[in-house]
């Protein structure tokens, strides 16, 4: 099996509402709004941002991190109005061995709980699936992060446990819960989902 390999291009991905795609310098004034409000930064592992600078650095630390294969990140944008509302991607993927990898991902505030996360990440899924060629996608959600862990839940994942004290932070070392997806779970899923769709 060959291992997958990115070279720093970030292909774009579209569903019915949505287009996932690279994110560029422009797109820092709307990601520096989404990173640096409370509600939506509250449980990632994100320093504090003060300006628009910031979001811009993210950025191109992001696309730089998909150039050394570390990490694979799109922007969410809406297809009717070109609009980006948040990220999403890989944080790491490992194809020797485990055929793992680790997804993060945020939307802002005025977009939650319309569906667009659950749409975003079958497309993140589908791909790393597919065309990585992953057995296992896992989540780390903060366990008071109900909201990420109604989300997972809904789209078939399966907690599998508390993490303790597995992530540094500003604040200490955080308790993380691990959920994942197998691959196999993923095809019965979209069989069902398709079943009924049709």
């Amino acid at each position: 099996m060959c291992a997958y390999a990115c070279k720093g291009h970030i292909p774009p991905l579209e569903s019915p509402r949505l287009r996932l795609r690279r994110m560029e310098s422009g797109d820092a004034a709307t990601m520096f709004a989404c990173w640096s409000d409370p509600e939506v930064h509250r449980y990632m592992n994100l320093s504090g941002m003060s300006g628009r600078e910031d979001a811009e650095d993210m950025i191109e630390l992001l696309n730089e991190l998909a150039k050394t294969e570390d990490a694979l990140r799109w922007g969410i944008e809406l297809k009717e109005n070109g609009k980006l509302i948040g990220s999403c991607g890989f944080n790491y993927w490992q194809t020797e061995g485990a055929y793992k990898a680790e997804i993060g991902y945020e939307i802002a505030k005025p977009y939650w709980r319309q569906g667009y996360m659950t749409e975003a990440l079958r497309l993140v899924l589908s791909f790393g699936y597919n065309t990585i060629r992953l057995n296992r996608i896992e989540a780390l959600v903060d366990p008071r992060n109900t909201g990420s862990q109604a989300l997972l839940s809904s789209m078939g994942w399966t907690q599998e446990g508390l993490l303790r004290q597995v992530q540094h932070t500003s604040t200490g070392f955080k308790d993380m819960l691990m959920y994942s997806l197998l691959h196999e779970e993923w095809l019965r899923l979209e069989a069902q989902r398709n079943a009924v769709s049709v």
